[in-house]
């Protein structure tokens, strides 16, 4: 019982610290993107919830390649897609993670946070975000190729505002395509994780 207070008080506390996220991330105002309201989606998924999720390979900003094959039998993976650097909701929703370090580790998880532009690019906003805990990948070569495979490229190039969680089998255990325009919930990844560990 006292477990599960914790537990609530805590997704209490980042949810609210969540809708707060402009203040963790370090970007000024004057340097983000603002593309205006946008149709909350635009794109078909091509997989679905107990399908395998299909293996990738891509570069990481500090360098070296990550993979999900190097996960399996290891670790739960969350996999963070945004839309584009320099943008005010990217630039709120990754800091936004830096408060739930300790609940991703709790629950055996790794979090991947992927975008469609290139390294340098994402290099340069990460580093104006301040450090962020999990790794930044590039989807830019072949352009948006995993993005594509999953079915969340949108018309214009870049990708949906998305979560996947896929446990250690690889097998994708929940999907959120969002609102482009909007934050996904950190609640409903912390309930999502606490379902693949119980």
């Amino acid at each position: 019982m006292k477990k599960n207070l914790c537990l609530v008080f805590l997704v209490a506390v980042i949810a609210l610290f969540s809708m707060r996220a402009i203040g963790v991330s370090q970007v000024p105002r004057q340097d983000i993107y603002n593309p205006g309201l946008l149709k909350p989606t635009d794109s078909t998924l091509k997989v679905k919830v107990g399908d395998p999720l299909p293996d990738f390979s891509l570069p990481k900003v500090s360098g070296g390649e990550v993979s999900l094959s190097q996960f399996l039998g290891k670790s739960n993976v969350v996999i963070s897609f945004i839309p584009a650097a320099w943008t005010p909701v990217c630039s709120d929703q990754w800091p936004g993670y830096n408060i739930a370090k300790e609940l991703f580790d709790r629950y055996n998880a790794v979090l991947l946070g992927i975008s469609v532009d290139n390294i340098p690019t994402l290099f340069a906003w990460t580093n104006h975000m301040g450090k962020l805990w999990f790794p930044v990948l590039s989807d830019f070569w072949p352009h948006g190729a995993f993005a594509q495979k999953l079915g969340i490229l949108r018309s214009n190039g870049v990708s949906e505002r998305a979560v996947f969680i896929v446990d250690k089998k690889g097998i994708i255990r929940y999907i959120d395509v969002h609102d482009i325009n909007k934050r996904p919930s950190l609640g409903d990844i912390v309930r999502e994780l606490e379902k693949l560990e119980a």
